[in-house]
């Protein structure tokens, strides 16, 4: 009579699978090698600065500001037409450096207005008579170039300028010299960005508008054109 077989002592596979790892881990496959890792994903395509709407004030100088001037100051090519550089705001907070919030709430103004993050300007030197010590925090400010600086430009002639009160025109006196325009502004509630229940103070601000013009003449023809409204001398 035949003696019956004896159970097989081999070890089966455990649950899950012969193949199956420690949790959360994907099964090796034959030979040892680990699976290979998923491709990485392409970096998400950068929103544009200014959006899907190009900003107007751009357009307009493309397409009727430079044909003017060069009709009026008689320019040969449209390369020759000066154009506006970069737009500078510059806002100084002398009590910053006794009490750093308030240059907190001042960034956070020029950060609303200027759809930008602004920097922290600090003293170049020591002076004794107003307490200023060397590299302390007294203001910051903002450097706008291309598709911001033609929307804020728009902004400041077509909506923050017409709220001043007993608004007469900007001092046409503000030039340097080099085609440069200096605007001095006492209050930054005259932009619709503020909230004026969240201002801890009414401060102002100066604006310097940087162009490619080689004399005065020259600059405000290009900004008057732009719609910046002088006042008559």
């Amino acid at each position: 009579m035949a003696e019956p077989k004896k159970a097989d002592k081999t070890p089966g596979p455990k649950a899950g699978g012969a193949q199956a790892g420690k949790a959360g881990q994907a099964p090796r496959p034959k030979g040892g090698k680990a699976a290979p890792a998923a491709e990485p994903q392409a970096p998400a395509k950068r929103a544009s600065v200014s959006g899907s709407t190009p900003p107007r004030m751009r357009d307009r100088f493309r397409t009727a500001v430079v044909p003017a001037l060069m009709k009026e100051r008689g320019y040969g090519n449209p390369f020759q037409v000066p154009r506006l550089e970069k737009v500078v705001i510059n806002m100084g907070v002398g009590e910053g450096k006794e009490n750093p919030k308030v240059l907190d709430f001042a960034t956070a103004d020029l950060q609303a207005i200027a759809g930008q993050k602004p920097v922290i300007t600090r003293a170049k030197k020591s002076i004794a008579n107003f307490k200023l010590r060397e590299n302390v925090p007294i203001g910051c400010k903002v450097t706008l170039r291309g598709p911001r600086m033609y929307e804020f430009l728009d902004r400041l002639v077509n909506v923050a300028l017409p709220r001043v009160r007993d608004f007469k025109g900007v001092p046409p006196k503000g030039f340097d010299g080099r085609g440069n325009y200096n605007l001095g502004l006492k209050e930054q509630i005259i932009f619709p960005e503020i909230v004026y229940d969240k201002v801890d103070k009414v401060r102002g601000m100066d604006i310097t508008m940087v162009t490619t013009a080689r004399t005065d003449e020259e600059a405000k023809a290009l900004l008057t054109h732009l719609g910046v409204p002088f006042r008559e001398s």
